[in-house]
């Protein structure tokens, strides 16, 4: 999931859109300073987790040697890339839901072929070059604004989708701490009452939200503007999509990794989840130097080696083909809008 990109996107999100909207009264001028004086706090947190990432990632793979790593990366037999493959196809398609329901919340009608490019296009690439306030937004722009969608509902949309990615992610975390709490435990060196007081945090809080939003209509503020919540069918809809998309990721890396492996599904999608938000943290392209030391740490009893291989081989389904696919279908889409705008012009 894909994953630690796409947070980056939804929390970045700064506008919303006055056509549906109230304006509210700007926030107090102490309080706006206040938030100016201590916006370092977050910058220098992201920057303190990717150092020490990168320091443990070193660490751990300065005894794999290049042969190793080579022999593991291509260890993947054929029926392990299919399934890869696969799974990465199922997530991006629930990542075209994504925008769907958040059109659905907006009442704006676009063509599903529109929204799953645009969709897609920007995931596949906000995913591999980072910045995704820039490289998605710009592609969801270039793409929606001829539909005739404006900036501000553009951003909208942005911001719903990243409710349905943090209800999702919250769910499966939930569950799977609970359900796997004493596995878990053996591997993150914490304890099984830890483990189910998270977990059990995480659905409460998904639960609480689900109950806030069925009551009445509900609406966040952003930047002066109000933005109404999707109410509580679209935001189950919502859950489920996000649950879909996170286990269809996790499932990607798991098919890939080396035989032998002692870890269930259902534990194996916590400790994905953990290091994608990390990756998220940290503000990574991908999670990238973060996501594999989380992975490596968790699963140290299995060869270093083929672990890290698995990973490079993840890389390059889940981020890699779909960044170049992404950018064949942005330039055809390129191309087949000139040629229909000159044959506009000649008629």
């Amino acid at each position: 999931m894909n994953f630690a990109g796409r947070e980056k996107e939804l929390a970045d999100a700064e506008a919303v859109d006055p056509a549906s909207a109230d304006t509210v009264p700007d926030p107090i001028k102490p309080k706006r300073a206040f938030r100016g004086r201590y916006a370092w706090i977050g910058t220098a947190a992201s920057l303190i987790i990717f150092a020490v990432s990168l320091g443990v990632l070193w660490k751990l793979a300065e005894t794999v040697t290049w042969a190793e790593l080579h022999a593991a990366f291509t260890a993947a037999t054929p029926g392990q890339l299919g399934l890869a493959f696969l799974f990465v196809a199922v997530s991006y398609l629930f990542l075209t839901c994504y925008d769907a329901l958040a059109l659905r919340q907006l009442k704006i009608a676009i063509p599903y072929r529109t929204t799953a490019l645009a969709s897609f296009t920007s995931y596949a690439v906000s995913f591999t070059l980072g910045f995704p306030l820039l490289t998605a937004g710009t592609i969801r722009y270039w793409i929606y604004s001829g539909k005739g969608l404006k900036p501000a509902k553009i951003a909208a949309l942005t911001v719903i989708a990243g409710f349905t990615f943090w209800l999702g992610m919250g769910v499966v975390l939930g569950l799977s701490l609970i359900v796997e709490a004493g596995q878990l435990a053996a591997l993150t060196f914490t304890s099984i009452r830890i483990n189910q007081g998270a977990g059990l945090a995480a659905l409460l809080a998904v639960v609480a939200y689900l109950a806030w939003v069925s009551f009445k209509r509900r609406s966040v503020k952003v930047k002066g503007w109000r933005l109404e919540l999707p109410g509580a069918s679209v935001s189950l809809s919502q859950m489920l999509v996000g649950i879909g998309d996170v286990c269809a990721a996790a499932a990607t890396l798991y098919v890939l990794l080396p035989a032998g492996l002692s870890v269930g599904f259902t534990t194996f999608v916590a400790i994905y989840v953990l290091a994608a938000m990390l990756g998220i943290a940290s503000n990574a392209p991908g999670g990238l130097g973060v996501f594999e030391a989380t992975i490596l740490l968790a699963l140290s009893s299995l060869p270093r080696d083929q672990v890290l291989g698995s990973l490079l081989l993840f890389r390059v389904c889940y981020y890699l083909v779909p960044f170049v696919i992404a950018l064949c279908m942005l330039g055809a889409y390129e191309v087949l809008r000139r040629v229909r705008a000159a044959r506009g012009r000649a008629a």
